[in-house]
């Protein structure tokens, strides 16, 4: 494991070396949010997905693999969030997830409120004295992704692709609880690990439904 001032150096040559990317991507994922769940429908989800796709592609190649080679385990993490990226993109051609605000009111608040919170990753890591370049953004940083892309698949259930559920909870829960908060001080990764935990509720939740779904299309 390497030294929080290490790890946080990394992250710091990262934003400076990619910026203004985090800001672009931050934009489109705040337009794209507006446009789903105010419209949505076949084309909200096909752009939502080309948005993930690229946004875990980026992720997995160049954070971790390319500028990130520093980072313990980079090449295996940068292989699973490229995994992540091809299956969201194989979804857009199979058309099973649908993102949706859920017909459930304190869902569909608690879904709105979530997601507020994850456009504002940047801001809390601001209060906690993390200033750019070391400011963490969705859609180019792996946690704040996780966490965004999470929050849509509950929005998605039962219908979802359990293999990227499953790889996004392997990341959300235990690594704030074992890595990001302890060993380098991420306490703004706080957010993916409520996330993480709303989304296996969810999951078990609608764990039945899930099979049904599986069933039918083996059927």
């Amino acid at each position: 494991m390497i030294a929080a001032e290490k790890w946080w150096g990394i992250i710091g040559a990262y934003g400076s070396k990619i910026w203004p990317v985090q800001i672009i991507s931050i934009i489109i994922a705040i337009a794209l949010v507006l446009y789903l769940f105010s419209k949505p429908g076949k084309n909200a989800n096909l752009l939502m997905k080309i948005y993930l796709s690229l946004s875990f592609a980026w992720v997995g190649i160049i954070f971790f693999m390319i500028l990130g080679k520093g980072l313990v385990g980079n090449y295996f993490f940068g292989a699973l969030f490229t995994i992540v990226a091809i299956l969201f993109a194989v979804d857009i051609y199979r058309e099973k997830m649908e993102f949706l605000l859920p017909k459930a009111e304190w869902q569909k608040y608690l879904t709105i409120f979530l997601t507020l919170i994850v456009i504002c990753y940047p801001l809390f890591g601001m209060a906690l004295g993390h200033y750019f370049p070391k400011l963490i953004i969705a859609g180019t940083f792996p946690c704040p992704s996780v966490s965004f892309a999470l929050l849509l698949l509950t929005t998605a259930l039962p219908r979802v692709d359990r293999f990227i559920y499953g790889i996004l909870l392997f990341w959300a829960i235990p690594f704030p609880i074992f890595v990001q908060i302890p060993k380098f001080g991420v306490y703004e990764d706080s957010i993916m690990l409520i996330i993480g935990i709303y989304s296996l509720v969810m999951l078990v939740k609608n764990w039945k439904l899930i099979g049904k779904e599986k069933t039918l299309e083996n059927n």
